[in-house]
């Protein structure tokens, strides 16, 4: 059957809903009897609560509860004593969101407190190897690096970040005979629902979460944080529904973000520019109460073909609220380290940065010994030098200008592991010829009720008018989060062998059935088009007679896909490779992005429109990572000191000129059925070491820390 759906590059959608503000967003939802929660945060960072007086509060006109005892809770911090500054210690039920605000400003709380840590770089805090990040090791690293002829040895920092989708965290719960149905801004319905059922020591089936529309996540979704367990506690405590939406301070303390981070990279080359040695050790602020860690150094141990290899990982816990996943989670710092430093070491041997790069381009995967499924980075690197005109960049730092600026050209090279994870999927075709699919996975932006569609289209052998892919509900087949650039080759995966099934279903029904035109055909010769089938030599019939012939009003079958032990066969990344250009005011210390261009290897592109705009996307949270963004924290008190989109600094259109992108054009079958690669998380991946770079090579200064201050140009 001939693909007609996918590749197409097709608008959203779920556009004009959104656009025109008939799209539903969780705190959206009209619900009968709805109550509004706030939660009352704590002031101190450390301690434990030995009063709380709820008199005022519950004085106030259209207060009806005040929750302080959640210890019939399971909260993944301790609920008798204060973790972190900002942990829910009430939570106010009101009539109205106004008299829960107010009633929650009049909650007095006293505390014991505690000495507290808060700053992972105070002296004497112990470091720990995490069980999941071992230390590793290949070849004799410590005695190439010490013997190489040429060496880079770069102490590296990058601030804490935040999450900042516009859509701010929020749940609706709601109890009808002892069941829970939650409204809820998440990644992950069917993970909210078992997080939820654990806390509350119900069964899991007993819980239902809807979220069809997200404003944006970025990772703050993936996990399921205080405020949705209180809304259900809440509501089960009141006897109604309630609705709690964080404020965006709240958010700050609320949620995760991406830990502030330390590193050490050193490189050790031949003259000729062959990287036999390199040494990364990480380690990044964590949690007292919960361990978190991501793949920081996955790249730097696998990206290029260096024989002497080590990292080393560690974990320091304070007294701060858990880290979470954030866009390019882990990868996206341990890539900037690398890529900084292989900068460096071009320009110690003067080669140009893309040619050191070929130079160590290895054959298979260092790390697993095991085949690449497929890698066109050298495609990636020569489409992208020739459409961004990298030839054109003077290899002498400070040596262009324009007028009174300094102009840079940097590049980095990119990758993210390409993840499969067991989906499940239902396809039904209704007896007017339309079809919906069903799978329980989310859409927080990238367009995944698209292109999920186009795939289910081309898979049923209809137009993409004629097909609906249902999403954001727990109660679906089973998808993995929506994260971690996981849904298409997922998700996709298990809507095209379910889509394969129900057409090979209609298909063997027309040619068992002797009214149907097709009957006695070779079920290989037919072809479904438009809804319609045809067999080679004449006849043809329709989903919708087969159906009226039946007597159906439709036909569904649900089926599923996982990756199996493909990648104990296969080491499959998405790849990339990031080109910068920027202008540096070296009186003022201001850098100023004029344009990015990126060539991606990630497999077979479903949605030509959609991807672009991911890439898009992702180049505009590198901007922020390498510019601007930065959370502060007053050690004093734990107290985040920005937390607002009036303090803590996000790209704007102004910081925004330029930005393209182009896909080589590959498939990887061996990945999985769709021959599709991760895109979601790779675009943010080299984009910051791209901006660093090109900041060098306008003004011969090597920064290291994120985001790049104007301070550090002065």
């Amino acid at each position: 059957m001939a693909t007609t759906v996918v590749g197409q590059p097709l608008s959203r959608v779920d556009a004009r809903r959104k656009v025109t503000g008939t799209a539903t967003y969780t705190a959206e939802h009209r619900i009968e009897g709805l109550l509004y929660g706030v939660i009352v945060n704590s002031t101190v960072t450390r301690g434990t609560v030995s009063r709380i007086s709820a008199d005022a509060a519950l004085g106030h006109p259209g207060v009806l509860r005040v929750l302080t005892d959640f210890g019939s809770l399971r909260l993944a911090h301790p609920v008798d004593r204060i973790a972190f500054y900002g942990q829910p210690v009430a939570v106010v039920v009101a009539k109205t969101l106004e008299a829960a605000t107010h009633g929650a400003s009049l909650v007095e709380v006293t505390y014991e407190r505690q000495d507290a840590v808060t700053d992972f770089d105070a002296p004497g805090i112990p470091s720990q190897t995490p069980a999941d990040e071992p230390d590793y090791s290949r070849g004799d690293p410590a005695g190439a690096l010490a013997s190489a002829q040429v060496k880079v040895d770069l102490d590296l920092t990058s601030a804490r970040e935040n999450h900042n989708p516009i859509e701010l965290p929020s749940t609706i719960a709601q109890w009808q005979d002892g069941r829970l149905t939650l409204w809820d801004k998440t990644q992950w319905s069917q993970g909210a629902a078992r997080t939820v059922a654990g806390a509350l020591g119900i069964a899991v089936g007993n819980v239902r979460v809807h979220n069809e529309f997200l404003g944006g996540g970025f990772g703050s979704g993936i996990q399921t944080y205080d405020h949705v367990m209180l809304a259900a506690f809440a509501a089960r405590e009141v006897g109604r529904p309630v609705k709690v939406v964080l404020t965006r301070r709240q958010f700050y303390y609320g949620t995760g973000y991406r830990p502030a981070s330390r590193h050490r990279m050193a490189l050790g080359s031949n003259a000729a520019g062959r990287v036999s040695a390199l040494v990364y050790e990480v380690r990044i602020e964590n949690a007292r109460y919960q361990s978190y860690t991501d793949g920081l150094t996955d790249l730097p141990q696998f990206l290029y073909g260096v024989p002497n290899t080590r990292t080393a990982y560690r974990v320091t816990p304070v007294d701060v609220q858990s880290p979470c996943s954030m866009r390019g989670p882990g990868v996206v710092l341990g890539n900037y380290a690398l890529e900084t430093a292989m900068d460096q070491l071009a320009h110690e041997l003067a080669l140009d940065p893309v040619e050191l790069r070929l130079r160590n381009e290895p054959t298979q995967d260092e790390v697993s010994r095991l085949p690449f499924s497929t890698r066109k980075l050298r495609e990636c690197y020569e489409t992208g030098a020739r459409r961004f005109g990298w030839s054109r960049r003077h290899a002498k730092p400070g040596s262009r200008t324009d007028g009174d600026l300094l102009i840079g050209m940097g590049m980095a090279t990119a990758s993210y592991h390409n993840n499969r994870r067991d989906s499940s999927a239902r396809a039904r075709i209704h007896a007017d010829g339309s079809a919906e699919v069903f799978a329980a996975s989310a859409d927080m932006g990238p367009g995944t009720t698209t292109s999920v569609m186009q795939v289910a289209a081309d898979a049923l052998g209809l137009p993409a008018s004629a097909v609906t892919f249902r999403l954001g509900d727990s109660s679906y087949p089973t998808a993995p989060l929506h994260a971690a650039a996981t849904t298409m080759a997922s998700v996709g995966s298990a809507v095209h062998t379910t889509g394969n099934a129900l057409r090979a279903e209609f298909i063997r029904r027309a040619v068992a059935d002797p009214e149907s035109p097709l009957h006695g055909a070779n079920p290989a010769d037919v072809r479904v088009s438009d809804g319609r089938l045809s067999a080679t030599g004449g006849g043809r019939d329709s989903y919708r007679d087969i159906l009226r012939r039946a007597g159906l009003p439709s036909l569904d079958v649900t089926g599923s896909w996982g990756p199996g032990d493909a990648d104990s066969k296969i080491s499959t990344y998405g790849y990339g490779a990031v080109f910068a250009e920027v202008s540096v005011d070296p009186l003022l210390g201001l850098v100023r992005v004029r344009r990015i261009f990126a060539a991606y290897d990630v497999g077979r592109v479903i949605s030509p429109k959609l991807a672009h705009s991911q890439a898009i996307g992702g180049m505009v949270g590198g901007i922020g990572m390498a510019l601007l963004e930065g959370t502060v924290t007053d050690h004093r008190d734990g107290r985040i000191v920005n937390a607002s989109l009036a303090d803590y600094l996000v790209p704007v259109n102004a910081d925004v000129p330029d930005l393209d992108a182009a896909f080589i054009n590959t498939e990887d079958p061996q990945a999985d059925p769709i021959g599709v690669k991760g895109l979601g998380e790779i675009t943010i991946v080299g984009v910051a070491p791209a901006i660093g770079n090109a900041v060098f090579n306008a003004t011969g200064r090597r920064l290291t820390d994120l985001p790049i201050r104007p301070e550090a140009l002065l």
